[in-house]
């Protein structure tokens, strides 16, 4: 049962209605206390499919709010990674702001944080003692090397934990060193890794009735990527090495050029993959040549059979080969950036591409929501605003506290609120 159903004689009056979302976790509270990007978008997950989502930043606001791009001072990036949530600001280095964190730690179902292990403890907010209050409290704990271990105090971030993982050393070209993903992957991966951890968890609290701790780590995450070369290197000593864009041993399945300066996928993995590509291409006798017939004599003829078909590829542009591929059934695509990507009708298709009202810009573009559930899906119904947006909101609806109180907190900068901002503004 949820702790919003759990604690329904305490505060049945003044629960949060905002959540629009009717999806498969409405009725479920969390408290993000996490930053940056793996914290937010794991609790983000959980509230595209209607979780309450009560989010606690500093003053200053999360660190996401400085990364991306930024129009009219407004970050674009916050508005879609704190999209659905309820934003509030609490000072938690404060005794007061510990105290207020204490106590809506006792309303909810889950708490997510990615502090270094060892902050909650040093506030005074470890998991032991919360729970002996609130024994159904599930705690996702995002951290770069775990809660335990030799490098638990570490400091870590996803391309750290990459490097650690052995991710970064296979990522790149063979001849170059290693390269970066332009993208946060190891966060995501980690993100996800924690909301299907606190799924399981929601699923032994009804069989329990008791709550547990989620430990999610960022190198474990980008570790789990490794797995076929763990056996690998046991077994056979092989250690991975950078392959760029080849698939190893594996041909045709790389990058191919195109005549308008672009590049083209093309997997024809199989031999009747293949022997469709070579229709395709016009050469249908290079299927029946025994050094390309098969996958195991491609798979060491790998630069022959990426030269004939990038000499094939360089005669065309990337939508002519698309257009032909597609229709041979051969897996391709031309590599997209985002431009084409809003110009593509499947992204639209699948509500990918999500207008959204926006008080500043009138409406504002986001990603959408996956996965799809068809029962019940997931939505995005408020994209994400300004700091300490719903503070006095949650602290008089959810610990029922009055104006009183609250401005009291406000003055002694335990609490900050958007009113709080505006009011200094009118002063002015």
């Amino acid at each position: 049962m949820s702790q919003k159903h759990q604690n329904a004689g305490i505060d049945k009056q003044s629960v949060l209605q905002l959540n629009k979302s009717e999806g498969p976790l409405t009725g479920y509270r969390v408290l993000e206390l996490g930053s940056t990007i793996a914290g937010p978008f794991c609790a983000r997950l959980l509230a595209d499919f209607g979780a309450e989502v009560i989010k606690v930043e500093p003053p200053t606001g999360d660190p996401v709010r400085n990364m991306g791009r930024h129009a009219d001072d407004v970050s674009l990036y916050a508005a879609s990674i704190l999209r659905n949530k309820r934003l509030i600001s609490v000072d938690m280095k404060s005794i007061a702001g510990q105290k207020l964190i204490r106590e809506l730690m006792n309303k909810v179902d889950i708490v997510i944080e990615n502090f270094r292990p060892g902050t909650l403890e040093r506030l005074g907010l470890d998991y032991e003692e919360i729970s002996k209050d609130n024994p159904g409290l599930i705690m996702v704990r995002i951290s770069g090397y775990g809660q335990s271990g030799p490098y638990s105090p570490r400091p870590g971030y996803g391309v750290t934990c990459e490097a650690v993982a052995g991710v970064r050393h296979m990522v790149g070209e063979p001849n170059l060193p290693p390269a970066r993903v332009a993208l946060a992957v190891t966060d995501h991966l980690t993100a996800v890794y924690a909301a299907f951890g606190s799924m399981m968890a929601l699923v032994d609290r009804e069989k329990t009735g008791k709550g547990q701790v989620i430990d999610a780590s960022l190198y474990e995450a980008a570790f789990s990527l490794m797995e076929p070369h763990v056996p690998a290197f046991e077994q056979l000593g092989i250690v991975p090495k950078r392959v760029g864009a080849k698939l190893p041993n594996t041909a045709p399945n790389s990058l191919y050029p195109t005549k308008d300066g672009e590049y083209v996928l093309i997997a024809a993995n199989n031999d009747a993959i293949f022997r469709r590509l070579t229709e395709a291409m016009v050469q249908p006798e290079l299927a029946d040549d025994p050094r390309y017939s098969t996958q195991r004599a491609r798979s060491v003829r790998v630069d022959e059979v990426d030269a004939i078909v990038s000499a094939w590829s360089r005669e065309r542009t990337g939508k002519e080969i698309e257009a032909i591929l597609l229709e041979a059934a051969v897996p391709t695509s031309r590599v997209y950036t985002i431009a084409d990507i809003f110009a593509d009708p499947h992204f639209r298709a699948r509500e990918q591409l999500v207008e959204m009202p926006h008080e500043k810009f009138g409406k504002l573009t986001v990603i959408g929501v996956a996965p799809k559930l068809s029962a019940t899906p997931g939505a995005i119904y408020q994209l994400g605003g300004e700091v300490g947006r719903d503070t006095r909101s949650v602290l008089a609806g959810l610990l029922g506290l009055n104006e009183l109180r609250i401005a009291e907190l406000e003055s002694q900068n335990v609490v900050y609120s958007a009113e709080m901002a505006k009011n200094v503004h009118a002063a002015k």
